[in-house]
Formats: structure tokens, sequence, C-alpha cells
């Protein structure tokens, strides 16, 4: 009987990113062990993913994929554009799950409270919501509800690159916070940004570049792309002021941002070409 095909490391932690940061049902490979001896099974997916950072970038070009979905059968059924966005929206959260708006509620608190970067990284981690995790998460959801609704009246093929771009450029500024960040602690953050240094984030960057070239020459997938690693960077370089690093809720909390900035600045750059 011949031994089952082993499953290439790549695949292995694109499945792990998938599980990680969306709600796509992906199987388990049950623990194991192959031709080599090595251990097989979760453990060793997670670990495939953290030391292939582009593989974050690869789900948020099938997680932009899923999302343009409402916006195509919406336009194509003659829907209004209130309808759309909320159809939208609604999906966002399907596929991608709160758990990154856990990180954006925990930004805020942190925010808001007074102290040094220790207390601030103990109210990170205080199940407490505070009026500072409110404003947050209702920021960032209806902030993504108007450039939802802007977009639903756009040309298809603009909002398909929005939305694409947006995904795509929030991932990509995720890898990039792996590659060149710096943990606070010991926790997820740190698991994320020990296992790669700064020559891992070349193939994220080139993986991410052709979501820039959408609906081109009309600009708004560059500008988009470009708003989504800035909106990332904004928790990053927060986090590295007042928390001394990065962490679990940094990453969620950036994933969020950047989308939302993503999006916000392709409407900007298509209403006023």
């Amino acid at each position: 009987m011949s031994r089952p095909r082993a499953v290439p490391e790549w695949v292995r932690g694109f499945g792990a990113a998938l599980r990680f940061l969306t709600r796509v049902p992906v199987p388990v490979i049950p623990s194991s062990r192959d031709a080599r001896g090595r251990e097989t099974g979760p453990q060793r997916d997670w670990d495939a993913f953290l030391r292939r950072p582009y593989t974050m970038v690869l789900v948020g070009w099938l997680v932009g994929v899923l999302l343009v979905i409402p916006l195509g059968v919406g336009v194509t059924l003659g829907l209004t554009s209130a309808t759309i966005a909320f159809a939208t929206l609604v999906v966002v959260y399907l596929v991608t799950g709160i758990h990154h708006l856990d990180g954006v509620a925990d930004l805020g608190d942190a925010m808001v409270v007074h102290g040094d970067a220790a207390r601030r990284r103990a109210v990170l981690t205080d199940t407490t919501t505070g009026v500072g995790a409110l404003l947050a998460v209702v920021g960032v959801v209806v902030g993504l509800s108007l450039a939802l609704l802007s977009l639903a009246s756009a040309p298809l093929v603009v909002a398909v690159a929005v939305v694409l771009a947006a995904e795509v450029g929030a991932k990509t500024g995720m890898a990039l916070m792996s590659c060149f960040g710096r943990a606070a602690h010991e926790g997820l953050g740190s698991q994320l940004t020990s296992a790669v240094d700064p020559s891992h984030a070349v193939l994220p960057v080139a993986i991410a570049i052709p979501v820039t070239l959408l609906a081109w020459p009309h600009p708004a997938a560059m500008a988009t792309f470009v708003g989504a690693l800035i909106g990332v960077g904004l928790p990053w370089l927060w986090a590295r002021r007042h928390l001394e690093g990065v962490s679990g809720d940094i990453f969620g909390a950036a994933n969020e941002i950047g989308r939302l900035l993503g999006l916000h600045a392709g409407v900007i750059v298509w209403t006023l070409w």
C-alpha cells in the first residue's frame, strides 16, 4: 500500500492562516507522523503559518473574493445601495468573525486609560468593556458601513477593486508587522513576530502588488492598498510608543483599521477622480 502524499508546508500554513483569520471551515489534519518521523497536526500547521507570513496575503485575496459576491449580486438584482452595503457588512463578519473587533475594543480601552506602558498592557488583557472599547467598535462598524454604502453606488469594477485591495492591503500590513514588529510580551504577538524577520517581507508584497492594478488606469485600487497599509501602521506605531511593542490585540485591531482606512481611501479617490 502506497503512503499518502505529503501535504506541502505552505498548504498547511495556508490552512492555519484561514483558521486564524477567518471562520471558513478548514479541516484540521489529524496528528500523526510523516515518512520522516515528523509530527503532523494542528501544531505543525500553526508553525508552518508562523514561518510563512505571505499566507496572510493569500487569505486576503480569498476573503476579498468572498466579500465582492454580495456587491455583485446586489448590483445585478438592482437592490438599493443601503441593502447592498448591509449585506456586504454582514458577510464581512460572517467570513472573518468578530475576534478582530475584540482587538479594536481592547485597543480603544488602552488608548483612553492613563498610565505607563505596563498599565496600558494590563488594560488590553482586561475583560471589562469600557467606554473606549464601545466607541472604537462603533466607530469601526459605522465607518465600514458608510464606506460600503458609497461603494454600492460606484461602478462595479471600481467597487470590486476597492474591496479586494482593502482586504489584501490589510493582510499585507499584518504580514509586514510580523516581519518588522517587536512583541510587547509573550503571547500571540510574540509568536507572530519571532518566527520571521525582515527578509520574509518580500513575498507578501510580491503577492499583493497585482491587486493595485485592478480597475487600471483608475487609481482607486492603488489608493485603497496604500490606505490599508497606513491603517495597519497607525495602531502599530501607537503600540510601539505606548505599549513597547505589538500584541495579538494590535494585530486584530490593525486588520480592522486597515480595511476601514483602505476602503475610505478608495472611496475618496473614486469620488475625486
